[in-house]
């Protein structure tokens, strides 16, 4: 049985909330999660459950300025700028990184999420965000990450310029961003859920979303560069997303993360933005992917996937493989690169 518990982490004075799906008996790997723009760590369905019944621990918060970790109004979207950002992350991961009991140490973001950990998976070598947690991190998943806008969603240059400018002046000023919920998942239910959920509030503040921009174009221009730190990445998208740009995806895997030796890209054909929250079978297929690709990096002696839609085929070192649909309308198709035997450290996680 999976065990759930909330809590509570303080980093620089800010109490944020937390949340955790253990398995039963000791977990063969460890996933730290990293939500997305108005976003919190209780709106991803069965995603964790599931893992966490394959034996992986899931360790999720709610970030600044989103979900639970909102005590009054103006807390919304009140990210502070990047460092801080970054940071709070680094904080939360880190405790995970240093227990000493050799379980490997996955880290997932999702849409915002993902461009928060590319950001700091670019931390140079010897840095001491490299040392405190890149370093020890087992395997990176940006799922549907903010790398850029669709080209039909992208705002104006000048837009932007002047954003940043205000964001200069009255950093703390609220602005509301609307997603359209269409834009999010095909499943009606999904929608219907978004539609009452509060916590969902759409709201930033110029700062917040400034620096968000900022890393955005960093990204866009090839400054943000996975380290030679980083072991392993899988990246995910929908190419119907309209949300997030799926080539601007497309291209920092082949260039930014070109020099990564164990890497995956999936296309999930007409999929949209929250991979983890599509129609049922499509994100059972999209949850299944996810942990066997972590569970290949620690070993085989992890539970098996139940109830869910047959695995996709193994990559191998094959450049281009052809994973099956869940549902007929959405076919998946992946690259991938051979992944090296799993190390002494993840040996030893098996337990």
């Amino acid at each position: 049985m999976v065990k759930i518990s909330e809590g509570t982490f303080t980093v620089d004075g800010q109490e944020l909330y937390t949340k955790t799906w253990l398995p039963d008996g000791t977990p063969v790997a460890k996933l730290i999660i990293v939500h997305g723009f108005s976003d919190h760590v209780n709106l991803y369905v069965d995603f964790f459950p599931t893992l966490a019944g394959r034996g992986i621990a899931v360790y999720g918060f709610d970030q600044r300025g989103w979900g639970r970790s909102v005590k009054k109004s103006s807390d919304k979207g009140r990210t502070g700028p990047t460092t801080t950002v970054i940071s709070d992350i680094v904080a939360f991961i880190k405790p995970h990184v240093n227990q000493g009991d050799g379980i490997p140490v996955f880290v997932l973001g999702h849409s915002m999420g993902g461009n928060e950990i590319a950001t700091l998976m670019a931390a140079p070598v010897g840095s001491e965000y490299d040392t405190a947690v890149v370093k020890h991190v087992r395997g990176w998943l940006l799922e549907a990450p903010f790398f850029g806008f669709p080209p039909s969603e992208a705002p104006s240059a000048l837009k932007i310029s002047a954003g940043r400018l205000a964001g200069r002046l009255l950093p703390n000023f609220q602005l509301k961003h609307k997603i359209p919920k269409e834009y999010l998942s095909r499943d009606p239910e999904v929608l219907a859920r978004l539609d009452k959920d509060t916590l969902c509030h759409d709201t930033g503040t110029l700062e917040g979303l400034a620096g968000l921009l900022d890393r955005v174009n960093d990204i866009a221009q090839g400054r943000v560069k996975p380290s030679a730190s980083i072991k392993s990445v899988w990246l995910g998208h929908g190419d119907a997303d309209l949300c997030t740009d799926f080539e601007a995806s497309k291209r920092w895997f082949e260039t930014a993360a070109s020099a990564v030796p164990d890497k995956t890209f999936r296309n999930y054909e007409k999929w949209l933005h929250m991979l983890h929250a599509e129609p049922k079978a499509d994100r059972e297929l999209f949850y299944r992917e996810c942990g066997d690709w972590i569970l290949e990096r620690v070993g085989d002696k992890a539970a098996p996937a139940v109830d869910a839609p047959a695995a996709a085929p193994a990559a191998a070192e094959t450049p281009v493989v052809a994973a099956p649909a869940a549902a007929e309308e959405a076919p998946v198709a992946a690259v991938s690169e051979a992944a090296p035997a799993p190390d002494a450290g993840a040996a030893e996680a098996k337990l």
